[in-house]
């Protein structure tokens, strides 16, 4: 026998079996390995966006503040946002996750997460069918790490560092947890897709991220009073360069922020990365513009604080809004966020040394009030009846009553963050005092809480 019809009678079984396998069941193995694929995707862009987001504190945010400080407290500014890196990490651990997102009651997750029990490899329906529930508690941490460290540009260069880190542990408690739970959480009161009372649209991120650290902001700028010296000895950021390396890595970094939130590689996540992009490009010329007009020239520090102000406006919005509306919404913001740091800030005398509240208060109030006016169906399909019919979402889909839940949500988030936050300021104040000594604020807060420079002049 030829060797060639040798080797034919060997894989003729082969074949047989091949052939003898049911086509059902080739096509449920093929579904099966698209589905694994799929699944792979989806984890692989939410672990890359978990990782944006923590560019997002450290470097971008500390850079970003880092360079708007003077010398003497480069450092003091910096630690806040590393140090808060760890802290809340712990803290997240432990119970943060649970209180945030376990069901227990609208306002408030129960401890069925507690020490992430639970928390592994098997996806969790209700947050992400197609990524480990691991992932998402991780890429969910990256939030909660940058909203207390957000609130610290407030602050700046007068509180006390241990008065800072008690006044992190005690706010993630009073005010982070409940409201992300409230409106991310299942069966949270602000929730619009797993059964809360009081539909929210908030993508990303502007009620319980922008609006909670910016209100907070103002309370603790209010409430420490004013810097050595404020209105009457110059007080320029001693280093513009490494502010705009931050906001470049704070833009860069909010497309994890924003399209990552659309929980899947895709298009929803294209949709929200667009939108985050196009918001920001506008938001930049807004400020520009207003500057331009106003004081006769357009600054590098304004141009990267209107970049910022769109980052924040689009948040809420971004999984929801076509591109042009995002151009609007961030137009708008350059306009309205240069508003508050110049006139209002001016017109109350208050000093939020880094504009926490006069970007992320009034710019997070902003984009999530337009989200209820530009969120449309055509983009973000997923709030149906009982039936499966596509409900519509906001005043260009004929739902005017979405400003309203939208309203409602922001004064929720602002209630909360004010009463929060003075009682957190006020327990701080009696346990440890929130405000360094004179003589050390003189000194500079690298050198009397950290006892070392960021700049060795004689080296």
């Amino acid at each position: 026998m030829r060797p060639s019809r040798c080797a034919l009678l060997l894989f003729l079984p082969l074949l047989a079996l091949a052939q003898a396998v049911p086509t059902e069941t080739r096509i449920s193995n093929l579904e099966a390995a698209v589905k694994s694929a799929q699944s792979a995707g989806d984890n692989a862009w939410m672990l890359t966006s978990a990782a944006l987001v923590l560019m997002m504190t450290g470097p971008g945010l500390a850079l970003f503040y880092g360079g708007l400080v003077r010398r003497k407290n480069v450092l003091g500014t910096m630690m806040h946002s590393f140090v808060l890196m760890a802290v809340v990490t712990v803290l997240w651990a432990i119970v943060g996750y649970s209180l945030a997102f376990g069901e227990g009651t609208p306002f408030l997750g129960d401890l069925r997460y507690l020490f992430l029990n639970g928390v592994g490899a098997a996806p969790n329906a209700d947050y992400g069918a197609t990524v480990p529930h691991q992932t998402y508690m991780v890429y969910q941490l990256m939030f909660a790490i940058i909203t207390p460290a957000l609130i610290s540009g407030a602050f700046a260069e007068r509180m006390k560092f241990s008065a800072m880190l008690l006044f992190t542990v005690l706010w993630m408690f009073l005010v982070y947890f409940p409201l992300a739970h409230m409106v991310w959480g299942k069966g949270g009161f602000l929730n619009a897709f797993l059964g809360g009372k009081i539909p929210t649209f908030d993508f990303a991120g502007g009620t319980v991220v922008h609006i909670s650290s910016g209100v907070s902001a103002l309370i603790c700028a209010l409430y420490l009073g004013k810097r050595k010296g404020f209105g009457s000895e110059p007080m320029k950021p001693h280093n513009v360069v490494i502010s705009v390396i931050g906001a470049c890595l704070l833009w860069v970094g909010w497309f994890g922020f924003n399209a990552g939130s659309a929980v899947a590689a895709s298009s929803l996540a294209t949709s929200a990365f667009v939108a985050t992009h196009f918001a920001t490009a506008a938001a930049v010329l807004g400020w520009m513009l207003a500057e331009w007009v106003h004081n006769g020239k357009p600054s590098v520090l304004g141009a990267i604080s209107g970049a910022v102000a769109g980052l924040v406006a689009i948040t809420p919005a971004s999984g929801f809004v076509k591109p042009f509306p995002a151009l609007l919404i961030g137009f708008a913001a350059g306009l309205v966020c240069f508003f508050m740091v110049t006139a209002v800030k001016s017109k109350f005398g208050y000093d939020d040394s880094l504009d926490a509240f006069g970007v992320h208060g009034a710019g997070g109030t902003l984009g999530a009030l337009l989200t209820g006016v530009f969120a449309t169906s055509a983009v973000n399909d997923g709030l149906k009846d009982a039936g499966g019919k596509v409900l519509p979402l906001g005043m260009v889909d004929g739902n005017a009553g979405q400003v309203l839940n939208q309203g409602i949500a922001v004064l929720i988030s602002w209630g909360l963050a004010i009463v929060g936050t003075l009682i957190i300021l006020k327990i701080c104040d009696v346990v440890i005092g929130l405000r360094v000594a004179p003589e050390q604020e003189i000194e500079g807060l690298d050198v009397s809480m950290h006892g070392e420079e960021g700049y060795n002049l004689e080296a």
